[in-house]
C-alpha cells in the first residue's frame, strides 16, 4: 500500500532570505514549460539558460527543514535543486511503499516549486551517495536469479517497475516541466561508466536498455546519464568530479553539464574532517563556465544527516556535512555560501551573453587564458581571465582594457572585458566562526539521573531464539535482508570424554567480513573487534577455556553500513560467511577443529530492537528501567533520560562524548549510529590550507587525533516544547552517559576582510544580535579572522563607524570606501580594505 501524505506546504520563509532572493534573477521560475537542447544549449521554452543547481537530499533532513534549506539555496543564487530518489527507503519491502514524513518526495518537489525553483530528479535508481547499499533495497539482492546493474531480466523488471512508479507519481501530480511543474531533467543510472568494463557486453546492453526504458516513460523532458562517455545519443552524458572544465559531451547538440561538483567530501568513522576551500570551489565553477558550461550542480549544497541506518560504506559517519555551503544543520557555511553567491549573481547577470556562444580565446602565456563572450550584436561582452597555475600569480596587461592582477589558481571575471567584478581567490564575504553553546533551558536536566536496562541476550548466549539453522556459515544480508545491523551465529561443541576436543585452553579464531564482531563463550564475552583503515575483513583471535561437556560459542556480527560503490559492490559479503571459524590447540595440544560446517543457529537482530525499547510508546520502552546502580562501560546496555528542549531557534545537537558505539533516539526518532570512541588517525592534518593547486579528498584535513564524530543533529521537529523529551541510547561496546548533554549551534563571531569598492555584510543567526565589535580597521590591516591586527595606515573612525552601523543589530551592511570612513592616510599604491571581527 502506498502511503502518500498530501498535507499543505509549509510557507515559512526567513525574511532576510526572502529579501535576498529578490536580488537574484527570478525570471526563470519552476513552471518552465518545454525543455529541449540544441547547439550546446539547454532551452527553456526555446530560450537558452544557465542552470545553477544544488543537491539537497530530502531524507537527510526533515519536512520542517525543507522550506528554509530551499530558500537559503535560492538566496545563495541557485535556481534549481537536485535530488536522488532513494529506492530502499521508498520500497523497504517488495511492493510495500512508503512516501510519508521526510520520504514525501511529492511534497519535497512541491516545496521546490513553491519557492519558484526548478528540480532535477535523479531516479537512478542506483544512487551511490555514500548511502546504505547504494540505495538498493536489500530484498533485491535476495531475489532468485538476480544480477544487479547488468543485462539481467529479473533486475531490469524490478528497476523498471520502480522507475515507472516514480515517473507516474510525478505525472499524476503534474510535476514535470511541460505540465507546469518544477522537474526540468531526469537521470537514469548513475556513474556506470566508471565501472562498466567489469560487466563486459552485458553492461553495454544494459546501458542501451536503460536509455530506452527511460524514454518509454514519456516524461516529456530530457534524460541524463552522468559519467557515461558512451551514453546513447538520446541521453545527455554529464560530468561528476572536483573539476569538469575539460569535459565535453559526446553529442555536439548536448549542453555541457556538471551534475556533481563535489563541495567537499564525506567522512569515515576513523577519518579526519575534509575541507574544500571557497576559493578552490569558486575557481572550479568559473573555469567550467569559462569553457562553455551550461549547468552546474553542487554536490552537496546541503549534505545533512544519515538518520537511522542509512549511512553506507562501510564505516561512513552519521554526519553527511560534506563541507557544503549549508552545513549539516542548515546554517550558512561562511565564507563558502557568500563567496559563491556573489559568483552566481555575476553569472546570472551575464546569462544572455554567455548563452549566445560567440567566443574568442587568447593564450597570454604561462597558462593564463582570456576567454571573451560577446553578444551577437557585438555591443556587450564578458571576459574570463584565468590563471590555473598552482603557485605563480600573474600580472596581465590587456593594453587599452587595463592591467589586472590575477592570483595563482584563480579566475577574474570582467564586465565589458575592462572592469573586474569578481575574482575567485578574493573573498569579500563574511567568515562565520560557529560555536556550540550549552542547553540554555531553564531548569536544565540533571544528566546524572539516567535509567538503564541491559539488552536481553540470555536466549542468544544459550544458543536459543534462532529462527533458522544451517550447516554453513551464511552471508549476513541473505539472512537478515538488512532488517538489523546485528546477526547472531550460535553453535556448540563438546569437550572431554564424550567430545572430540580437550578440556582446557584453546584459541578461538574467526575469519569475518564483519564489520564488527563480538564473541561469547559459555555466556561470557571474550572480546570484540572491528576493521581498521576501512578494511572490513579481519581475523579475530582470543584464548578461551573449554569446560567438560557442552560449550556454547556465540558470535554476534554487526554491520556498519553496507558498501555503496564499485563494480559488483552488491556482492561484497557481510558477516562470517564461509569463515572459517576454528578452535586451535595451545601449548602441547595441537588439535585444530574447524567449526564452519557445524550446525549453526541464526537469530536476527536484538531483542531490544524487536521490543522497541527506543520508541517511547510501546510497553517495553516505558517499563522495566532501573534508576539505581547505573552501570558504566557496560556493553549491550540501554540508557534513558529526559530533558527540556533548548531555548531559541538555533539548531540542536547532542554531545555523546564518553559513549562507545551504538544508536541514539530522541522521542522515538532515530538520530543514527554513534561511535564517538572511534579516534581519528593522528596524521595528515594541517592548521593551514592552501587553496592553490588541485583539490583531493586528502587535502586540507582537520581533527586528527580527536573523536570522529562527537555531536549528533537533533532536528527541532523531533523535540517537544515541554520537558518531556526522551533520549534513549543503545550502547554496544561500553560507554559513560554522564557526560552527555544538549547544545545549540550558532554563529559565535563574524569576521570579514573586504576590499575597497565592495560592500561588507555581517549577520548573526537565530535572532541573535551583534553585541560587540572586537576589531575594525579600514586601511591595510593584517592577519585573518581571530588574529587581525592593524597595519601601517587606517582611518581614525574605523571602529566607531562599524560600531554605529552594526552593534545591536542582527545584520548590517557597510560600503567599504573613504566616503564611509574618511581618509586612511594610506599610500597610493596600497589596496585598502576593511577588516572586522564582531561578536554575536
Amino acid at each position: 500500500m502506498i502511503k502518500i501524505f498530501t498535507m499543505g506546504l509549509c510557507r515559512y520563509m526567513l525574511l532576510v532570505f526572502a529579501v535576498a532572493a529578490l536580488c537574484i534573477d527570478s525570471t526563470f521560475l519552476a513552471s518552465a514549460g518545454e525543455v529541449t537542447y540544441d547547439g550546446g544549449n539547454l532551452l527553456i521554452d526555446g530560450v537558452p539558460k544557465l542552470i545553477l543547481s544544488g543537491s539537497i537530499h530530502y531524507p537527510r533532513s526533515t519536512v520542517q527543514m525543507w522550506p528554509d534549506l530551499i530558500q537559503k539555496a535560492k538566496a545563495g543564487g541557485l535556481d534549481t535543486i537536485e535530488t536522488y530518489v532513494f529506492w530502499d527507503r521508498h520500497e523497504p519491502d517488495r511492493r510495500q511503499y512508503d512516501f510519508s514524513g521526510n520520504l514525501d518526495l511529492v511534497r519535497f518537489l512541491k516545496t521546490i516549486q513553491d519557492a519558484g525553483m526548478n528540480a532535477i530528479l535523479r531516479i537512478g535508481p542506483y544512487v551511490c551517495a555514500e548511502w546504505n547499499y547504494g540505495g538498493y533495497p536489500v530484498w533485491l539482492h535476495n531475489l532468485p536469479g538476480i544480477q544487479i546493474r547488468t543485462d539481467n531480466q529479473v533486475y531490469k523488471d524490478e528497476m523498471e517497475t520502480f522507475t515507472k512508479l516514480i515517473v507516474d507519481m510525478c505525472k499524476k501530480e503534474k510535476l514535470f516541466a511541460p505540465q507546469g511543474g518544477p522537474i526540468i531533467l531526469a537521470q537514469i543510472e548513475n556513474e556506470y561508466g566508471n565501472i562498466d568494463k567489469s560487466y563486459g557486453q552485458a553492461g553495454k546492453n544494459y546501458i542501451k536498455w536503460c536509455a530506452q526504458m527511460a524514454l518509454n516513460q514519456n516524461a516529456g523532458i530530457p534524460w541524463v546519464m552522468c559519467q557515461q562517455a558512451d551514453a546513447p545519443q538520446t541521453m545527455i552524458n554529464t560530468c561528476n568530479g572536483f573539476y569538469c572544465d575539460n569535459f565535453k559531451p559526446n553529442n555536439p547538440k548536448s549542453p555541457k553539464m556538471w551534475t556533481e561538483n563535489w563541495t567537499g567530501w564525506y567522512k569515515n568513522w576513523d577519518g579526519a574532517n575534509p575541507h574544500r576551500t571557497a576559493e578552490d570551489l569558486a575557481f572550479s565553477v568559473a573555469r567550467f563556465f569559462q569553457t562553455g558550461g551550461v549547468l552546474q550542480n553542487y554536490y552537496m549544497y546541503h549534505g545533512g544527516t544519515n538518520f537511522g541506518r542509512t549511512a553506507g560504506g562501510p564505516y561512513i559517519t552519521t554526519s553527511y556535512d560534506y563541507d557544503a555551503p549549508l552545513d549539516e544543520y542548515g546554517n550558512l557555511n561562511q565564507p563558502k555560501w557568500g563567496h559563491l553567491k556573489k559568483l552566481h549573481e555575476v553569472l546570472k547577470s551575464t546569462e544572455n551573453i554567455l548563452t549566445q556562444r560567440s567566443t574568442t580565446e587568447k593564450q597570454l602565456g604561462n597558462g593564463v587564458v582570456l576567454t571573451k563572450y560577446s553578444d551577437k550584436a557585438g555591443n556587450d561582452s564578458i571576459c574570463f581571465l584565468s590563471n590555473p597555475n598552482g603557485s605563480n600569480d600573474a600580472n596581465v596587461d590587456l593594453q587599452g582594457d587595463g592591467k589586472f592582477f590575477v592570483p595563482a589558481w584563480s579566475v577574474s571575471i570582467l564586465t565589458d572585458c575592462k572592469t573586474e567584478v569578481y575574482n575567485t581567490a578574493k573573498i569579500n564575504t563574511q567568515t562565520s566562526i560557529m560555536v556550540k553553546k550549552p542547553n540554555g533551558a531553564q531548569n536544565e536536566p540533571d544528566f546524572s539521573k539516567w535509567e538503564w536496562k541491559g539488552e536481553p541476550i540470555k536466549d542468544a548466549l544459550g544458543g536459543n531464539g534462532g529462527t533458522s539453522n544451517s550447516t554453513q556459515l551464511l552471508e549476513q544480508k541473505a539472512v537478515t535482508a538488512d532488517s538489523s545491523d546485528y546477526l547472531w551465529y550460535m553453535t556448540s561443541v563438546n569437550a572431554g570424554a564424550n567430545g572430540d576436543l580437550p578440556v582446557g585452553s584453546m584459541t578461538l579464531r574467526v575469519n569475518t567480513t564483519g564489520h564488527v564482531l563480538h564473541a561469547y563463550v559459555n555466556k561470557k564475552r571474550i572480546g570484540s573487534q572491528w576493521g581498521k583503515d576501512g578494511n572490513y575483513k579481519f581475523v579475530f583471535e582470543q584464548p578461551i577455556k573449554l569446560r567438560k561437556g557442552r560449550n556454547d560459542i556465540i558470535l554476534l556480527s554487526a554491520t556498519v553500513g553496507l558498501p555503496n560503490y564499485g563494480a559488483f559492490y552488491d556482492l561484497v559479503p557481510a558477516g562470517i560467511v564461509g569463515g572459517p571459524v576454528q578452535l586451535l590447540g595451545t601449548g602441547s595440544v595441537n588439535t585444530t577443529k574447524d567449526l564452519s560446517s557445524n550446525l549453526w543457529s541464526y537469530k536476527i537482530g536484538l531483542n531490544g530492537e524487536k521490543k522497541k525499547f527506543f520508541d517511547g510508546k510501546s510497553k517495553e520502552s516505558i517499563t522495566g528501567w532501573e534508576d539505581e546502580a547505573l552501570p558504566l562501560r557496560r556493553p549491550m546496555t540501554w540508557y534513558k533520560t529526559t530533558f527540556k528542549a533548548p531555548l531559541g531557534r538555533d539548531p540542536v545537537v547532542v554531545d555523546l562524548q564518553g559513549m562507545g558505539k551504538g544508536h541514539a533516539w530522541v522521542n522515538g526518532h532515530s538520530l543514527g549510529r554513534f561511535w564517538p570512541s572511534m579516534p581519528v588517525k593522528g596524521s595528515g592534518c594541517s592548521a593551514t590550507c592552501d587553496y592553490r593547486g588541485g583539490y583531493g579528498s586528502d587535502k586540507c584535513l582537520t581533527n586528527c587525533g580527536n573523536t570522529s564524530q562527537r555531536w549528533y543533529h537533533v532536528p527541532r521537529s523531533f523535540l517537544f516544547d515541554d520537558d518531556s523529551n526522551t533520549l534513549i541510547l543503545f550502547e554496544e561496546i561500553g560507554g559513560n552517559p554522564i557526560q552527555v548533554n544538549f547544545q545549540t549551534v550558532t554563529v559565535g563571531k563574524a569576521c570579514a576582510s573586504v576590499e575597497e569598492g565592495n560592500t561588507l555584510e555581517l549577520s548573526c543567526q537565530g535572532g541573535r544580535r551583534i553585541s560587540a565589535i572586537e576589531f575594525a580597521s579600514y586601511g591595510n590591516p593584517q592577519g585573518k579572522c581571530e588574529s587581525f591586527k592593524k597595519g601601517t595606515c587606517e582611518a581614525a573612525k574605523s571602529l566607531s563607524v562599524v560600531q554605529k552601523a552594526c552593534v545591536g543589530r542582527d545584520s548590517c551592511s557597510i560600503n567599504v570606501s573613504e566616503a564611509t570612513f574618511g581618509a586612511s592616510n594610506c599610500a597610493a599604491d596600497v589596496t585598502k580594505k576593511l577588516a572586522v571581527q564582531a561578536v554575536c
